[in-house]
């Protein structure tokens, strides 16, 4: 996104306001498409797990495989758009997230779901960014710019229930590869209505940090590995500690690419800054738990609570409409009290929402166990969304807004894998002990069919293997809130709000859309 929502000097005037809509609509899908992706595929895991044969610890895989190459190349995706053309980079992106979505439909094996997810990111992070900058290209400033970015804003912001819902859906009614599947049409139709609708940017020149881009991706891709493979083959394991030190070896290489490149992907002051700082550390942490609540409990209300994925899409949809209420709430507030209150307030429920979730258990429901802490979490999130926007821009010079939110961007998708990661290891612990637990209780109990069963899958029948997915979700579930603690410690005693911030806020001063 660097650079995406600035606007350029000389770019001709738009078409006609009819073309213009389409244009839109043709964006707009896009991005609709993309958002989309992470929670249509949250619904199928259980399915996921069940047909190409995932351990829980290995299945977050289906998840990080997007999110890490997602936002590990977000920054890189708008830098080629402003170099080779924006309209030319978009349709290569949406039909290489096409291709993508086609090769993980027909996937036989794990590995080649993971591989085609890997690549569904790249497609993401390429048409993406490029998909916000044509907005700037098509749209004259003022009130015909801002709209589009209101649209852009709300799909971004939609995407996620939509995702929910259409995943359910999807999977209930026909398939669970029907989540891929279903990206396919939607991006042939993108593809061809861009050349109708959407006019050709100016090329810029400029430098392609693709050294920094794939040293940060390899880095965190190898973090990430070596903590789902500690979950499985633990902390001692030879390839859990050499995946640890490369990480090192590549993030540390990543540092020193990005200092001496003259075009760096991701520019290094904008760490300098305290405020700054902080907002991309409370990203990254909150990112962390709002994955792993969507994680956890999926699989929670599908294998324990016996939810259709339809009905499961359907129990999420609270999170969402809640967020968009804290969303809303902190912005007709913000230019009154600052974003400093909302911060610390939204990190505060988040955590208290995570922390009632770990009173989960094999005998919970959704009415009685679930449904409240997602609407306190969701509430807090929604209070983060708006403020943390705000204090990643401030004080950024117009021409650095982009790179700014970029990194704010790309901090909610590297938190999330993460994160996620994180909270596989300390389930995949905790779910271990409980099972030493259950088997002995289970070899006493289970009929002859049953322990016959065991012995061929090695996984636990109800009840006891809903007792070892519930000990699991609720540990990682403190995990999550712990995440959440840490967001609200840098909200107290790291971001400072100035002045010169609350005189921007009540002047009206535009944020840019998330995305």
């Amino acid at each position: 996104m660097t650079e995406a929502t600035s606007s350029r000097a000389g770019t001709p005037p738009p078409r006609g306001g009819g073309n213009n809509n389409m244009a839109l609509l043709v964006i707009a899908s896009c991005q609709l498409m993309v958002v989309l992706d992470i929670t249509i595929v949250n619904i199928a895991l259980p399915q996921i797990q069940s047909e190409l044969g995932f351990s829980t610890e290995s299945l977050s895989w289906v998840i990080n495989a997007y999110t890490l190459t997602f936002g590990g190349l977000l920054l890189l995706g708008g830098r080629l758009g402003d170099i080779l053309g924006r309209r030319r980079v978009f349709v290569f992106g949406v039909l290489l997230f096409v291709f993508a979505s086609l090769l993980g439909g027909l996937s036989q094996d794990s590995w080649q779901l993971l591989a085609a997810r890997a690549l569904q990111g790249v497609g993401g992070a390429i048409a993406s960014p490029t998909a916000l900058s044509l907005i700037t290209t098509i749209f004259p400033e003022g009130p015909e710019r801002n709209r589009a970015f209101g649209v852009f804003a709300a799909v971004s912001a939609g995407g996620s229930a939509i995702g929910l819902l259409a995943g359910g859906v999807l999977v209930e009614w026909l398939d669970w590869r029907w989540v891929l599947f279903v990206n396919v049409p939607i991006g042939l139709l993108i593809v061809l209505a861009t050349p109708r609708y959407i006019r050709e940017s100016e090329r810029r020149p400029g430098h392609f940090d693709l050294t920094g881009a794939l040293t940060a991706t390899a880095g965190m891709g190898l973090l990430v590995y070596g903590f789902i493979r500690a979950s499985e083959d633990g902390w001692s394991d030879g390839l859990t500690i050499g995946s640890f030190v490369a990480a090192v070896v590549f993030l540390g290489l990543f540092v020193v690419v990005e200092s001496r490149s003259r075009q760096p992907i991701t520019p290094l002051w904008m760490f300098r800054d305290r405020n700054r700082a902080g907002v991309y550390g409370m990203m990254l942490t909150l990112s962390a738990a709002i994955f792993g609540m969507f994680f956890f409990l999926t699989l929670f209300v599908q294998n324990v609570l016996g939810f259709s994925p339809l009905v499961a899409g359907l129990a999420f949809l609270p999170v969402s409409a809640i967020i968009a209420v804290g969303a809303g709430l902190a912005s007709q507030l913000l230019p009154r009290y600052g974003p400093k209150p909302f911060m610390i307030t939204g990190a505060v429920l988040a955590a208290a929402g995570l922390g009632w979730l770990t009173l989960t258990d094999a005998d919970s429901t959704y009415a009685g166990s679930i449904l409240g802490p997602i609407l306190v979490f969701g509430l807090g999130m929604g209070m983060q969304f708006v403020s943390l926007t705000l204090m990643a821009v401030s004080g950024v010079e117009a021409e650095d807004t982009g790179a700014a939110s970029g990194i704010l961007n790309t901090m909610q998708q590297v938190g999330g894998s993460l994160g996620l990661s994180i909270l596989v290891t300390v389930f995949g612990a905790a779910s271990r002990h409980e099972a030493d637990d259950q088997i002995p209780r289970f070899l006493a109990e289970a009929t002859p069919a049953q322990q016959l069963q065991f012995k061929r899958t090695g996984e636990l029948p109800p009840p006891w293997g809903d007792q070892v997915l519930s000990s699991g979700v609720s540990s990682a579930f403190v995990a999550a809130a712990l995440f959440a603690v840490v967001a609200a410690l840098i909200a107290v005693f790291v971001i400072q709000v100035r002045a010169s911030d609350l005189e921007r806020l009540k002047g009206g001063a535009q944020l840019p859309p998330p995305g």
